[in-house]
């Protein structure tokens, strides 16, 4: 019996789920005698426990393997479904080959099925052919000759585009891009990312870094299937607000780089020991043994076996994986934080990669057992990776090999050995992964030296986190140096030094105590208040999103928190959140706050924070146009939505509300009074009404909106902006956008007298208050709170504990003297 005939196809039918699709196809297999009609239900029973998409607009339904006995004979059905079926996860199917197999008798079509994916416009022409003969002919193993040829298809249609200019200063790299994807996947339509003749699904994170994209490249956003418009501008949205956060990352990178080469090193060798030099990728000075980390070779043979099952055997592995990363994420947020836990939040994304996943299962529909499948699919992305021209994106590729060994080792049932040391020990490997950063033995683990890498590598940043001195790109000469030798490692100059005299290794020792010292000492003090040496004090908060981040800012030392962004709970999604799910948010931050100040933004949407569903009209600059109280005051569902759910939250534990870009006076009276209606409707307490000052109008006119408020808030990074009339997404001056320019200093100086006057509290919630200097001089110029990063808190604290009120305030006058923002720093 033939495995497909001309009744086992059918064209342009309509199903509106892929339940209905599904029993169509196995409809097709009942009606020509493939199957009982059983199997269907098998068919079904295997989309709940697995997903058929194999890519490309293809999906391949088939049933258990325990209700083979359902098969008369093996056959294949495929339609053809030209408006898309949803499958799972956003994907849309537009080819439906359903599959009866009772043995192998199938592999050959599935071969030529997967060959034909690795060219879309073959499986395009398969979606609009009328010719049943065309699918027959192009899928069986020998192609049958008709009269409607395929037509390769040159550009790909699509429904809506737009270019955009990449400005991120390190390139695409694999945080943003997590971003990128966790966008495109909330869409049902494809949606392309073009670099010149290159693209990459926007939903495969692989695909996304194998584009190789640098700062300058032109990219192209292309989509096409419903909502396509709607995708490609929330995309856009994404890669735009996320402009902001890369160059002010990259600002600051650079900007540390600059005070570390001004600084003397706290140690320098005094005889002439060997030097080994690398890139400092961490900070700090440490004495310890070499010790080589081997990373686990597999050895991994081809067995192939039943295809189903190896299918299996890979999805639940990849499953465990997936489940492993996020509670691998959870702890490393709990214990290092946010930043640190997105590493493996982007893991998880590289082993989802659809791209991956789809190549993989060719190879094991090839006749390839899985492990070998997945190596082999795994090495061409990393190998791909490791090609590509910028040094950020290429290390990358060890984060893919990182996660995709987890995967290999666990349907090698092979469990990864971890290090087992006795003596303070200096790790050297040729590279390692944040999974084996993670598994380090702190109680002897001294420093990192890897001989490949980079300072932008995801084991730098752990290492940086865990306050381990870390030197990579150390060359071969690091893994040449004998293993057991006592050694000297410098992450702040990027050196190990080896055969380093007693006199050397005891004036190191030495350093280290100090610098042990004055950490801990930093640490312990993280709760004292920040009181001058002349007995001026002033507060200390944090900025930050929920409570859990709240409630690791209090463990860092923090005494309230001057800023909670609030546009997180309306990112990201397809509707506004209602009044209950912002209420519960509110009152979570309340019981995390435990009294303390807590001061939550309204709603700041426009400018770098758009959001699609909201529907606004596309504005030329929307810096300056329709975004904060603006937009507040023009959609007042948003404003009191928002307000009732703040105001029954404040039954549970103080809060203050802040309203963001406001510019005429006229606009905070209106909000008071929209503020006082929303409580009357929940019979809420009465709160503290305060606005942010990021307008200059408001700087300069603070003196008349100081009675109007109930506290002020300086937002130090939109003032900074709107003051310099500089755009601070802007590639080539976004450096220049510096909160300590004295024309910024200045307004802030203003507001603060006018505060004064009026016996109204101030505050800073800008970049410039986790600034150590930046610090100071707010304190010298009468801030009441210094509101920042938890990170940046005992620090800045410290520096306020060790310096005179009355030397800040001359500081601070110094400071408003000064031409320029490269004078101020030089004080």
């Amino acid at each position: 019996m033939e495995t497909m005939t001309t009744a086992c196809v059918k064209l342009n039918a309509q199903a509106s789920n892929k339940t209905e699709a599904v029993r169509l196809a196995g409809q097709l297999l009942v009606d020509a005698g493939y199957i009982d009609p059983g199997y269907v239900d098998s068919m079904l029973k295997r989309e709940e426990v697995a997903n058929t998409f194999l890519g490309s607009a293809v999906a391949i339904p088939h049933g258990m393997v325990e209700d083979r006995h359902l098969i008369h004979h093996t056959g294949v059905a495929v339609v053809q479904f030209r408006d898309g079926v949803s499958w799972k996860d956003g994907d849309r199917a537009q080819l439906v080959v359903a599959i009866a197999a009772k043995s192998d008798e199938h592999i050959v079509l599935l071969r030529r099925l997967t060959r034909l994916m690795q060219r879309p416009q073959s499986i395009e022409s398969l979606v609009a052919t009328n010719d049943a003969q065309l699918i027959m002919g192009t899928l069986a193993d020998e192609p049958v000759q008709t009269t409607s040829p395929v037509t390769a298809v040159q550009e790909w249609p699509n429904d809506a585009q737009s270019v955009w200019t990449l400005d991120y200063p390190n390139g695409l790299h694999a945080r943003p891009a997590t971003r990128w994807v966790d966008t495109a996947k909330r869409f049902a339509c494809e949606l392309r990312v073009y670099k010149g003749q290159e693209f990459a699904d926007a939903k495969a994170l692989t695909g996304l870094l194998s584009l190789g994209a640098s700062r300058g490249d032109s990219l192209r956003f292309a989509a096409r299937g419903p909502d396509a418009r709607r995708a490609v501008d929330a995309l856009l949205d994404v890669v735009h607000s996320l402009s902001s956060e890369e160059k002010a990352d990259a600002e600051r990178a650079r900007r540390n780089a600059l005070a570390a080469r001004r600084s003397a090193p706290d140690w320098l060798p005094g005889g002439s020991p060997q030097a080994i030099y690398g890139i400092g990728a961490s900070p700090g000075l440490a004495i310890g043994a070499l010790v080589r980390h081997v990373s686990h070779q597999f050895d991994v043979h081809d067995i192939p076996g039943d295809v189903v099952a190896e299918g299996e055997a890979l999805e639940a592995a990849v499953l465990a994986i997936s489940q492993e990363l996020e509670t691998l994420e959870a702890q490393t947020r709990s214990r290092l934080g946010a930043t640190e836990a997105a590493i493996f939040a982007a893991h998880r994304e590289l082993i989802a990669d659809a791209d991956l996943l789809r190549d993989a299962l060719a190879s094991i529909l090839r006749g390839h057992g899985a492990a070998w499948a997945w190596q082999n699919a795994l090495q061409t992305r990393v190998e791909k990776l490791q090609g590509v021209a910028d040094p950020l994106l290429a290390a990358r590729a060890l984060d893919l090999r990182d996660v995709g060994e987890r995967v290999l080792a666990r349907m090698l049932g092979i469990e990864r050995q971890r290090l087992v040391l006795t003596q303070p020990s200096i790790l050297v490997a040729e590279d390692l992964t944040p999974s084996d950063t993670l598994q380090l033995d702190m109680a002897f683990v001294v420093g990192l030296a890897i001989s490949s890498g980079g300072p932008t590598s995801h084991t730098a940043i752990l290492a940086r986190t865990l306050g381990l001195p870390a030197v990579v790109a150390a060359g071969s000469a690091l893994l040449a140096a004998p293993e057991g030798q006592l050694a000297v490692i410098d992450g702040s100059v990027g050196a190990v030094y080896l055969d380093v005299s007693q006199s050397d290794q005891d004036a190191a020792a030495a350093v280290i105590e100090r610098q042990l010292v004055a950490r801990n000492t930093l640490r312990e003090s993280r709760y004292l208040p920040a009181t001058t040496s002349d007995g001026h004090t002033i507060e200390i908060a944090a900025n930050v999103a929920n409570a859990k981040q709240a409630s690791v800012a209090i463990e860092a030392g923090a005494e309230g928190v001057g800023l909670m962004r609030t546009e997180f709970l309306f990112l990201e999604r397809n509707s506004a959140p209602d009044e209950d799910e912002q209420y519960r948010v509110y009152r979570e931050m309340t019981e995390a706050m435990g009294g303390r100040t807590l001061i939550i933004r309204a709603l700041d949407i426009g400018g770098d924070k758009k959001v699609a569903y909201l529907n606004l009209p596309q504005e030329e600059n929307p810096f300056l146009g329709v975004r904060g109280a603006r937009l507040l005051l023009i959609r007042q569902d948003l404003l009191y939505t928002q307000l009732r759910a703040l105001y029954r939250a404040a039954a549970h534990g103080p809060i203050r509300i802040m309203f963001p870009m406001v510019t005429h006076t006229s606009e905070i009276e209106a909000l008071r009074e929209h503020c006082e209606r929303a409580r009357a409707q929940v019979n809420g307490p009465e709160l503290k009404i305060g606005i942010m000052v990021e307008v200059p109008a408001v700087a300069v006119m603070a003196d008349k909106f100081a009675p109007l408020v109930d506290f002020f808030s300086v937002g130090t990074n939109d003032l900074t902006q709107y003051t310099l009339a500089i755009d601070r997404q802007h590639p080539a001056l976004a450096a220049q956008a510096d909160s300590l320019h004295p024309a910024v200093l200045d307004l802030i100086a203003r507001t603060v007298a006018a505060a004064k006057k009026h016996g109204t509290w101030v505050g800073v919630c800008g970049g410039l208050a986790g600034d150590p200097l930046g610090a100071r001089i707010l304190t010298g110029l009468g801030v009441d709170e210094l509101s920042m990063s938890a990170q940046d808190i005992a620090s800045v604290k410290a520096t306020l504990r060790g310096d005179s009120f009355n030397a800040m305030q001359q500081l601070a006058q110094r400071a408003l003297a000064a031409g320029s923002a490269d004078e101020v720093r030089a004080l």
